[in-house]
């Protein structure tokens, strides 16, 4: 009796519906039952049938270097948790992602790209109170003002989800979602990613209290429409956000520092592969579309794994390597006298990572 294939992101650059079809069961310790609204969902339809030129160009030039790769980005896809990959930068770790999300159309991918004051709050959404204010105050000097009802109307407006607000709203195939560099974060801010991992959900405040109001007042206060992270109109329920799917979510980390054991078990890890036995494919593939490049590039890779041999390697990218073989062997005038100069110029170590 045959075994069912359980792989559903292969790493072929092939997009596919297998995420519906065959998507395996939630486990019950992460199910989620958020309501899916049916017209934000025929929006996400549309941009999943026409990626955007970077999604397409990033999906379908990533390399699978290594077995673990597939088999962690399906387990992350079978358990509904996070991905966080260690790695050295330019190894692949945010491009993995894109892959990820153009074979599995699961739509544009949702960046938050982390920094020493990012905060939970803005990656969730972000409410523009001075704004509000402002309309409010014109309206009242042109004697338009009135008594609030609780209806909650008008203040969808200045509310805006960030990336991770709108990664969690209730769709029928799981967002894609990108948190880039999180070692670069305030202490605190792994610790705060916990609920929001463990549920899947999140409220508004601001709408919450809309909804005490109209319950005081006896006022029908169900959905408003806010804005998602690219400008599209999707009603909230109740002032709360609930996923149906839990998002793919990849979290990197360049090994500048360690986690709390309470947010790395809500997370699969892994260290992403070291491509040198794979450079020659990984050049294939980026100049698929100029084949002249690709084949004049062997004395640039043998350059470039002398460098490593030396010991650069934890100081030399994958991106440095490209950047050179574009420059000198893309037809741009280089004579050939000039090439070595140009290589190394362009393959200067970088500094280490802290």
């Amino acid at each position: 009796m045959s075994t069912k294939n359980w792989i559903i992101f292969t790493g072929e650059s092939t997009p596919h519906d297998r995420i519906e079809s065959e998507h395996p069961a939630i486990p019950p310790w992460r199910q989620f039952d958020g309501q899916v609204d049916k017209e934000y969902e025929a929006l996400l339809d549309k941009m999943r049938k026409t990626p955007s030129r970077e999604l397409e160009r990033r999906g379908k030039k990533f390399l699978v270097t290594a077995e673990e790769i597939i088999r962690m980005v399906n387990a992350a896809l079978y358990l509904r948790r996070p991905l966080l990959i260690s790695g050295e930068p330019g190894s692949g770790k945010s491009s993995l992602l894109y892959a990820v999300a153009y074979e599995l159309k699961l739509g544009e991918v949702l960046k938050w790209s982390i920094t020493s004051r990012s905060n939970l709050k803005d990656a969730l959404y972000q409410y523009d109170a001075i704004g509000r204010l402002h309309k409010h105050q014109l309206q009242k000097e042109r004697g338009g003002d009135r008594e609030d009802d609780g209806s909650g109307s008008g203040i969808g407006d200045y509310i805006r989800l960030g990336p991770l607000g709108t990664a969690l709203l209730p769709t029928r195939r799981p967002r894609a979602l990108l948190i880039d560099d999180i070692g670069k974060s305030d202490f605190d801010l792994p610790n705060d990613l916990l609920h929001v991992f463990e549920e899947g959900e999140f409220n508004i405040s601001e709408l919450e209290r809309y909804k005490d109001l109209a319950k005081d007042k006896d006022t029908d206060f169900t959905e408003v429409p806010v804005k998602d992270y690219h400008g599209h109109t999707v009603k909230i329920r109740d002032g709360r956000i609930k996923c149906n799917e839990f998002p793919f979510v990849i979290i990197t980390n360049n090994g500048e520092r360690e986690f709390p054991a309470s947010f790395l078990r809500r997370c699969l890890q892994f260290e992403m592969p070291k491509p040198i036995e794979k450079l020659g494919e990984i050049v294939r593939k980026q100049f698929e579309d100029a084949p002249e490049i690709y084949e004049q590039a062997e004395p640039v890779i043998e350059k470039f794994l002398d460098k490593i041999k030396a010991g650069d390697r934890k100081l030399l990218t994958t991106d440095q390597l490209l950047n050179a073989i574009y420059m000198v062997k893309g037809g741009h005038g280089i004579v050939p006298g000039e090439e070595d100069k140009f290589i190394d110029d362009i393959l200067k170590p970088l500094p280490p990572v802290a």
